[in-house]
């Protein structure tokens, strides 16, 4: 792919063929508004479409966009995931026609040194906030190997998954209020956990990370309606970031029975702050894992749909003394269902989706013992210790430690689409 004449790092998650979408606040605008990450710089699109630049931009670059350039004076980006895939990839692409090396228009800003360096910020200037105002939340299980190897903990084998699994994208509601952008401190969580066969109110003794995939919702569909998977795929999908539902696992074991997790997740949810487009992620497609269930109409993509992504996943704990640990590598193909999968069945009641509503995979790890996306797998349900650099070991997360998840594909061709960071800390319980 070309270059840029913005000086963008070989290996950087942000290259001309991503140009994520995040919400920023700057040192000279403390209110938050949109912005594109590229290399290690955000481009402020609201400095951009409100300066004299904006009438040519949206005659001549980005017509779509007229008459909407005020969603990126916004504070969150559903107004602009409600404009639909269309103006997104017309907006993505103007965006990287004016900072192309080659660009056709120099005068706009590479060559208007006001505009540019208002424009132009490192990111390292800037605060990062969430990218969507999020209505709803919802996570699936759809990692196939994740979901076997937590069945085989508690049925074996024989039984390591339920019935329903191959038929239907599993599910459950989530808590939105508790979704935070990547830095934020999370808490270890109070609960009831069973201890010595009794329950007791404490802090969770096993708590976890779960790394996964989001999908934000671009659009909303009427109550009563349900949405094709064909059309889930073309129309109600905005973009992706990475996810870490944190996990208390000694109160989800005793809470769970019969209605599933509850205090247990409801704690911390951390994503990534840059919303990669579907554009995007379009050169990165890859089969699911195959599933040989006969499935319900409204479930079928065609045999040879490439519906999942290779996205290159890996996670790092890093212990309060600073040492660091790759605990898992894999890849988002470790799929059984496809998101446009998850929305057709979300959906099949007539359960209304709005824009930036959230939707998370599941864990997902690969068939390797290298690829567990979480400690209760690296661990075998803390039978195991995990060991770490620095000659330290884990079952289950410490005070201070740091969990990084990371996820980027590759062509080799300079097109890299990263995530960036999606971090957080432990921190104790809170003393309220």
């Amino acid at each position: 792919m070309a270059g840029s004449w913005v000086d963008i790092p070989a290996d950087s998650d942000f290259s001309l063929a991503n140009i994520p979408f995040g919400i920023v606040s700057t040192p000279n605008d403390p209110s938050s508004h949109a912005a594109v990450a590229i290399g290690t710089s955000i481009l402020d699109l609201k400095v951009l479409f409100t300066s004299s630049a904006s009438p040519f931009l949206t005659t001549q670059i980005i017509p779509s966009l007229a008459g909407h350039e005020h969603v990126f004076a916004q504070p969150t980006l559903n107004a602009f995931a409600e404009l639909g895939r269309a103006v997104h990839r017309e907006v993505r692409a103007g965006i990287q026609a004016l900072i192309a090396a080659d660009t056709s228009h120099p005068d706009v800003l590479r060559d208007n040194a006001p505009l540019r360096e208002a424009a132009l910020l490192p990111q390292r200037a800037v605060t990062l906030h969430l990218p969507m105002s999020i209505g709803d939340y919802t996570d699936f299980y759809a990692g196939y190997h994740h979901a076997y190897a937590v069945g085989v903990m508690f049925r074996g084998p024989a039984n390591a998954l339920q019935p329903n699994y191959t038929h239907l994208p599993v599910g459950y509601h989530g808590r939105a209020s508790s979704i935070v952008v990547s830095g934020t401190p999370v808490r270890r969580p109070v609960g009831q956990i069973l201890l010595d066969e009794k329950p007791v109110t404490a802090p969770s003794r096993r708590l976890d990370f779960e790394l996964e995939l989001g999908c934000f919702i671009s659009r909303a569909n009427a109550q009563g309606t349900s949405v094709a998977v064909d059309e889930a795929d073309k129309e109600f999908i905005f973009g992706y970031v990475l996810l870490n539902d944190w996990s208390a696992r000694d109160i989800q074991a005793w809470e769970y029975v019969p209605l599933g997790p509850f205090n247990s997740k409801n704690f911390a949810s951390t994503i990534s702050p840059w919303v990669v487009l579907a554009d995007a992620l379009e050169p990165f497609r890859a089969a699911a894992i195959p599933n040989s269930t006969p499935l319900q109409g409204y479930l079928q993509e065609p045999k040879d749909k490439k519906s999942v992504f290779d996205i290159k996943l890996e996670v790092d704990l890093t212990t309060p003394e600073s040492d660091t640990t790759t605990v898992c590598r894999t890849s988002s193909r470790n799929l059984l269902w496809s998101f446009p999968q998850m929305i057709a069945h979300h959906t099949l009641g007539g359960c209304p989706l709005r824009a930036g509503d959230l939707l998370g995979s599941g864990t997902i790890s690969g068939p390797d013992a290298s690829e567990r996306g979480s400690l209760l797998e690296l661990s075998e349900g803390g039978k195991k210790d995990v060991l770490l650099y620095g000659m330290d070991a884990r079952t289950f997360l410490k005070d201070g430690d740091t969990v990084t998840l990371r996820g980027y594909c590759a062509d080799g061709n300079g097109a890299r689409v990263g995530f960036g960071e999606c971090r957080g800390r432990i921190y104790g319980p809170s003393s309220n």
